[in-house]
């Protein structure tokens, strides 16, 4: 494969042969009793020259999105899974807004569309919820049960396009420019105002009452 061609050809690659698999060992067995059945061929031209050239898809096509749920496959700098960082983030929540949260967890982003995504994630942070339920109830003696915990993943038709559509909704009230909530003060700046404080003015933000 050309260099100069790769991000655009392992784009393409993520977004049409890419899924999630439930099982990698599974995963492995299956594409060495058929090779032929899964493994796929990437074709391109060279933008530079205008020849083609090919490339087959194998392993790579469950191996990238399974980064996100064993990372220690690639690196041992950042081992921590999808599934773990979502647990850790609703724990750190408050006690009785957890419940609510397990059940409605909406993805979004480009890497969330791979095939089956959802599913992988709900089925490893369920295992999660599940252990900390079943500790739980041990710990007591059996004695008291604690009640099971909902998890749901929610896929939905807008998802790769959530964080900008968001952002749109924002940018399209008209708090977003001058806001009486906010005591007058603006959610955004013109590029006047970035000109004349530079990117202090950046620093604090209204609506999230922070200062970065």
């Amino acid at each position: 494969m050309p260099p100069e061609d790769s991000f655009e050809a392992a784009r393409k690659v993520k977004e049409m042969y890419c899924y999630t698999c439930s099982d990698i060992v599974k995963e492995f067995n299956k594409h060495d009793k058929e090779p032929a059945k899964f493994i796929k061929q990437w074709r391109g031209i060279r933008l530079k020259t205008g020849a083609p050239y090919a490339c087959d898809i194998g392993y790579e096509r469950f191996l990238g999105p399974e980064v996100l749920f064993s990372p220690e496959i690639y690196t041992s700098d950042y081992i921590t899974p999808l599934p773990a960082l979502i647990d850790k983030c609703i724990q750190s929540a408050p006690i009785d807004t957890r419940r609510a949260l397990y059940k409605n967890i909406v993805l979004s982003g480009g890497s969330t569309m791979f095939k089956d995504f959802h599913r992988r994630l709900q089925r490893d942070l369920k295992k999660i919820v599940d252990a900390r339920v079943q500790a739980a109830t041990a710990h007591h003696g059996g004695d008291i049960k604690a009640k099971p915990v909902e998890v749901h993943v929610v896929s939905h038709p807008i998802q790769r396009f959530a964080v900008w559509f968001g952002g749109s909704v924002l940018a399209s009230t008209p708090e977003f420019f001058e806001s009486p909530q906010l005591l007058c003060v603006k959610a955004c700046h013109t590029k006047a105002e970035y000109e004349e404080h530079g990117a202090s003015i950046c620093r604090v933000n209204p609506v999230f009452k922070g200062m970065y």
